[in-house]
């Protein structure tokens, strides 16, 4: 086992604070179904994709991973007979590590892992890789300990083990993460991470399998941007906390903008290309405007379009005698606006065939160079930086908000002079919240379901489950009414095919890929709802600061309130439906019974058949 080095201060006891001794000493609470030394699994029917369209693919690409059952686990008093009962726990080694941007209340999943682990076996050893992957290809290591944990229990960042390079993606990345868990011999590998490291994390499971490693890939659902959602997640950890600090610091600008009364805000969220954290704080903050990514791209929006739009607003708002307001901007919200997209990817391109930053404008299709030089110089400059993701721009450094305000300057000038705006000058004043929050202590909420997810890892370890991410459901709920489960990650893929190849030897085009907000959904609903009397009314709201007692410790997202999104518990409920209609038509039932049960099956069988259908495009939402 590597050492660690006497200059690092992974691990190191923090010297915290009154609050976050107190936060230390939180302990959260256990489902009953992770309660007690014996684990329960009850094994489902076999999970496939999605989309059976992409089936074949993901099967060819995962034949050893894909396919496999879904696994609940059951409390005590379950009356499941054909339930699996686990009640002896060898000794394990098992190994953890951070793969991705930090995110409010990764701690206490290696937390929950290293109690679930010491309660079933005191003999067990939980290690932790330093510097995230690159520590776990070379080695890095520390084990995790009750002292350890002490001063990380219920605190934010990932600075116990640290995080790097974010990805296990090569053939030689994958090799040295093998050689490292062979190495250490170790019984499991749990990867804490969003939808790259756990796309990362199936591919590596799948190259375990075939390889005859022993050791077992476990995916845990962490990012603060919320977009690894799908039938088997309902949010990540981190997006809440990330969302109500966002969201004070919003509604304190919002407070600020409607003292003054003649300043508009512009407010740039982190979040990648999808939306959730600017819908969610737009739905705790009620801003006066919200331009969400995915609006932008359905409706293929220009750059000109956008600023029209805004423009229009504020004269709107101006002909009420309002000359200030708040408008909240999705960082990805570049690539979700046609002709920047179209660029974006040109640039990226000239960047995989070595062509300098210096050169990449000159070497620009006319169109694309014609774009470019349209853009002021500090943004010309953004656009060109080396992505460090598989993004194809950095998009937490391309400051659209300053972009969009100088736009919008721009045209209500014009307007002006034109005599088509007759109100007061325009000002703005910009910001970018995005690190900020990501190091927060993290709220109750995260804190409880990080700290699930960790117990979740260990059970899934217990049942020999490979390729597997801990899943908990029914979130909107107390937590002694959450379910928990796993779910095959190759269950969760899809598969996109893109004109250019990222740099890189890749492994497979299947990915578990980010959801973007549902215009379809109950969130977006909401929001749209609402829109008109946000823009004009300005009623703005202020949740406060984060909370851990009293009103508001209990709030979680409310996008994740407003939606039905208890999948595994409709599954369920439409098991006890088919086996209520096996108990009633049965040998000896009426003839009408059996003709009336025949039509509707009949009825619904054929309605099934072409919703599962490859060319079925109207999917329902889950």
């Amino acid at each position: 086992m590597g050492s660690v080095a006497m200059d690092s201060d992974y691990g190191a006891p923090r010297e915290l604070s009154p609050l976050q001794k107190a936060r230390a000493l939180y302990q959260p609470e256990l489902p009953p179904c992770l309660q007690g030394t014996t684990v329960r699994v009850e094994y489902g029917d076999a999970a496939i994709a999605v989309d059976v369209a992409d089936a074949h693919v993901i099967s060819q690409a995962f034949p050893h991973t894909y396919g496999h059952p879904l696994a609940h686990f059951l409390r005590k008093t379950a009356n499941v007979p054909d339930a699996t009962i686990i009640a002896e726990h060898p000794v394990v080694r098992v190994g953890v590590v951070f793969s991705g941007r930090q995110s409010p209340g990764g701690h206490n999943v290696i937390w929950g892992l290293y109690d679930a682990i010491k309660a079933h076996n005191s003999n067990s050893k939980l290690i932790g890789f330093l510097g995230g992957t690159d520590g776990l290809f070379a080695q890095k290591t520390m084990e995790i300990t009750g002292e350890a944990l002490s001063s990380y229990k219920n605190q934010g960042g990932y600075d116990m083990l640290g995080r790097t390079r974010d990805q296990i993606r090569t053939i030689e990345q994958v090799k040295a993460a093998m050689a490292t868990c062979q190495a250490l011999k170790l019984d499991a590998l749990v990867i804490i991470g969003g939808v790259t490291s756990n796309t990362d994390a199936a591919q590596l499971a799948e190259t375990f399998a075939e390889s005859k490693c022993q050791t077992k890939v476990v995916g845990v659902p962490v990012t603060l941007n919320g977009d690894l959602k799908n039938q088997f997640v309902e949010t990540t950890v981190g997006f809440d906390t990330i969302c109500k600090v966002n969201s004070q610091l919003i509604s304190n600008v919002c407070t600020d903008a409607l003292s003054a009364e003649k300043y508009y805000y512009f407010i740039r969220l982190m979040g990648r290309k999808a939306s959730h954290v600017a819908l969610e704080c737009a739905l705790q903050s009620h801003p006066n405007m919200v331009i969400l990514g995915e609006e932008v791209s359905m409706s293929k929006l220009t750059i000109s379009d956008i600023t029209k739009q805004i423009c229009d607003a504020l004269q709107a708002r101006a002909e009420t005698d309002k000359y200030h307001g708040v408008v909240l901007i999705p960082e990805g919200l570049v690539e979700s606006i046609p002709e920047l997209y179209a660029l974006l990817q040109e640039i990226h391109g000239l960047h995989n065939k070595g062509v300098s930053v210096e050169n990449i404008s000159s070497h620009l299709s006319p169109w694309a160079s014609a774009l470019f030089e349209f853009f002021p110089p500090f943004i010309r400059k953004q656009l060109l930086l080396h992505p460090e993701s598989d993004d194809p721009a950095q998009l937490s450094q391309i400051e659209t908000e300053k972009l969009l305000a100088q736009l919008v300057e721009t045209e209500m000038n014009k307007r002006f002079k034109e005599g088509t705006y007759k109100g007061k000058k325009f000002n703005a004043i910009c910001h970018f919240f995005g690190y900020q929050a990501r190091g927060a202590l993290p709220s109750k909420f995260d804190c409880d379901y990080a700290y699930v997810l960790g117990h979740v890892c260990y059970h899934i370890l217990a049942a020999g489950l490979n390729g597997y991410m801990a899943t908990v459901t029914n979130l909107k709920s107390p937590v002694n009414k959450w379910k928990c489960g796993s779910a095959p990650i190759t269950s969760m893929m899809t598969v996109k095919r893109w004109s250019g190849s990222p740099a890189g030897s890749q492994i497979g085009k299947p990915a578990v890929h980010m959801a973007i907000v549902d215009l379809k959904g109950k969130a977006y609903e909401l929001l749209r709802q609402n829109s008109s009397s946000f823009l004009m009314e300005d009623i703005y709201r202020n949740p406060g600061p984060l909370q851990f007692e009293g009103p508001g410790a209990e709030t979680k997202p409310i996008s994740l309130c407003v939606e039905d999104r208890d999948y595994m518990g409709r599954i369920k409920q439409l098991q006890e439906y088919l086996e209520k209609v096996k108990s009633i038509v049965k040998p000896g039932c009426s003839q009408d019974v059996l003709k009336a049960a025949l039509s509707a099956m009949a009825s619904v069988t054929e309605m099934l058949t072409i919703m599962s259908s490859p060319s079925f495009s109207g999917q329902a939402t889950i």
